[in-house]
């Protein structure tokens, strides 16, 4: 019966035979199947959640110096930027203008305080990608206070991080497509393709030389 209904089932229930021991029976009986989501998944349903301003979207974005979208992922509203770093990046694929593979690490990657955090710098540490990203003050603080234990600071080359405005031009040029800025779309495949036909409108405007 369902769980919301207030009757109940008038279905006897069936004793286990005299001759076999309960005890044997319980691990089937209680053992349900649960599927563990990996760190890198984001567990939204759509890529909607709710913030103070009711249903909201997120887009991750990954931009060249040339302000052109090179990877996207969505995610709901209210979660976290960094959880959406390391699939990001796993969907940066650049062509080659010779044969080969396509380049998947790039030389530096510039972020935001959202991304400061101990696993995407190693995790760029790790494939080789200068990090330059700012310290939090809170990060500063705790680092501060734990005196010798806390390490030193991590590298970071301020004039090179003048150069992160690209990314916020991107989003401004994605956010000229009414279609993205408000997602009319109910499903997040679609929403996910309407910002990839945004995203070769601007490529096309904005070609290689």
């Amino acid at each position: 019966m369902p769980r919301w209904s207030g009757r109940t089932s008038t279905r006897r229930r069936r004793e286990p035979p005299a001759d076999v021991d309960p005890a044997r029976l319980a691990p089937a009986a209680l053992s349900t199947p649960v599927r563990r989501r990996g760190a890198g998944e984001l567990p939204d349903r759509e890529a909607l959640g709710r913030s103070r301003g009711g249903l909201t979207s997120k887009i991750h974005l990954l931009a060249d110096s040339g302000c052109r979208p090179l990877a996207r992922v969505t995610s709901a509203g209210q979660r976290h930027d960094s959880l959406a770093f390391a699939p990001l990046m796993g969907q940066l694929k650049i062509a080659r203008r010779c044969l080969g593979r396509p380049r998947t690490r790039p030389a530096r990657v510039l972020g935001d305080k959202a991304y400061s955090s101990a696993a995407i710098r190693a995790h760029l540490r790790s494939r080789g990608i200068k990090a330059t990203i700012p310290e939090p003050a809170d990060q500063v603080r705790n680092r501060l206070r734990r005196g010798s234990r806390g390490g030193r600071p991590p590298a970071f080359d301020a004039a090179a991080y003048k150069q992160r405005n690209v990314v916020e031009r991107a989003f401004c040029q994605l956010c000229q497509h009414r279609a993205v800025a408000t997602r009319y779309d109910k499903r997040d495949f679609v929403w996910r393709g309407t910002v990839d036909v945004a995203s070769i409108r601007i490529w096309l405007r904005h070609p290689v030389s």
